[in-house]
């Protein structure tokens, strides 16, 4: 048997390394333009949601170990039908979205490092090109090792961690003060739109067949990887707030943190944000490609989308090319606040759904029903409470959701008319788990 050879330090990273990728850096000034001074409040209730959902994850990952991770718990709570199908399409569709996020925060900050602006043909320019280049890569084989992520990881955190510990000293609290937070339906709205930056603690779920010690590391993992994501991303937002006016926050809100460090760290502060955007994002897209095309060979095979998805190219699927190609095509034709929605979307009601599997499942996973029922309705609530606001005050917002919504709908009902289904991958997505759960 495969020596288990992750810990808890490596575990946490890949929470960590997950959650802290091109998220904060794309939509940070959305939600200051959404909450102004109440921003780290909008950063604390995503943060609660991601906090709840944890528990789900940790029952289920340590109940169902399984490289699958949310397709399996889905597959384990709902069978192998129409709704599942949707569910784990939904999620993919989820994957591109966060693609094209991280791709167009790659452009925003590049032309604002060349150019000093958002120059709209750089950006988009550079978002496209940034996702043909880790797609060939990938295909290549060429995926950065691990080692080079956790460095990646350990640069960005570093740069994040100094804006932190030396902006925090130059904040105008009056800023914050309540007179400057917008109204509570405003706030809500954007600490929903922003969830997107906490999501990639699932990643987590994928290794939980080689943690070592399971039961004492993924728990421990899961809950200090957001824990302390939260705290970065609130002291992030504070330090942001307080040194921009919101007048500078909305005009340079595509690639605030870069003008954020300006105050404390002149010029050079910029640039150097600048760079660790570039570096960041770029991290994100690769292992984002890199991840989604496996995602997409799992749900292949598991009969949910095309066999073209699990084809073989070089050293990756042709599946990492259908996935970099829908990536451009968001990243370009849609701004931040549709790609930031639908992205929020569709991990809210995936998440929603992961509670309510730990719910229905709660005897095979020894989980508590009030934890679990509360992460459904939050996620549920949040979901409603995302497009009713967008829906009266910024309905454009939602022209990507919708379009999505309707593409993956159409596609899941006309496809499970004429897929075909093994036996194997109708019950379980992992191999090893079903052999372990016949025996």
């Amino acid at each position: 048997m495969k020596n288990k050879q992750i810990g808890f330090i490596e575990a946490f990273s890949i929470g960590v390394g997950g959650m802290v990728g091109g998220g904060i850096f794309a939509v940070l000034g959305l939600t200051i333009e959404l909450s102004k001074g109440a921003a780290p409040i909008a950063f604390a209730i995503a943060g609660f949601i991601a906090l709840v959902t944890v528990y789900s994850y940790v029952k289920l990952s340590l109940r169902y170990p399984s490289e699958g991770g949310t397709i399996e718990f889905i597959i384990q709570a709902f069978g192998n039908g129409l709704f599942s199908s949707l569910v784990n399409t939904t999620m993919l569709v989820s994957y591109i979205i966060m693609l094209a996020l991280y791709a167009f925060a790659f452009g925003s900050y590049g032309s604002a490092l060349f150019t000093g602006g958002d120059v709209e043909w750089i950006h988009k320019s550079l978002a496209a090109g940034v996702i043909a280049l880790f797609t060939i890569i990938n295909l290549l084989g060429a995926f950065m090792t691990g080692k080079a992520e956790d460095i990646m990881v350990f640069i960005k955190l570093a740069i994040l961690l100094i804006f932190v510990g030396v902006g925090f000293f130059s904040i105008d609290w009056t800023h914050m003060a309540t007179t400057e937070w917008m109204p509570l339906p405003s706030v809500l709205t954007g600490g929903l739109m922003i969830f997107v930056a906490y999501e990639g603690f699932e990643l987590i779920a994928n290794t939980a067949r080689d943690i070592k010690e399971p039961e004492k590391n993924l728990p421990r993992a899961y809950y200090a990887s957001v824990i302390f994501v939260i705290i970065l991303y609130i002291l992030i937002a504070m330090v942001a707030v307080g040194n921009l006016s919101f007048e500078q926050a909305a005009s340079s809100k595509d690639y605030i943190l870069a003008v954020a460090a300006e105050p404390f760290f002149g010029h050079a502060g910029f640039i150097i944000i600048g760079v660790a955007a570039l570096l960041s994002t770029a991290s994100a897209i690769n292992a984002t490609i890199y991840g989604g095309g496996r995602t997409a060979y799992l749900i292949a095979k598991h009969g949910e989308i095309p066999e073209s998805f699990e084809k073989k190219i070089k050293n990756g699927f042709e599946g990492m090319i259908i996935i970099g190609l829908l990536g451009i095509i968001v990243a370009t034709l849609f701004n931040v606040d549709n790609i930031s929605v639908a992205g929020s979307l569709g991990f809210l009601l995936v998440f929603g759904l992961v509670n309510l599997a730990n719910f229905k499942l709660y005897k095979e996973t020894g989980g508590n029903r009030f934890i679990s029922g509360l992460g459904t309705l939050l996620c549920f609530t949040a979901v409603i409470v995302l497009v009713g606001y967008n829906a009266i005050h910024m309905p454009q917002s939602l022209l990507t959701s919708t379009i999505l919504i309707l593409i993956v709908g159409l596609f899941n009902v006309v496809y499970n008319k004429f897929r075909k289904k093994s036996e194997f991958i109708a019950s379980f997505m992992d191999k090893r788990l079903k052999k372990e759960e016949t025996n």
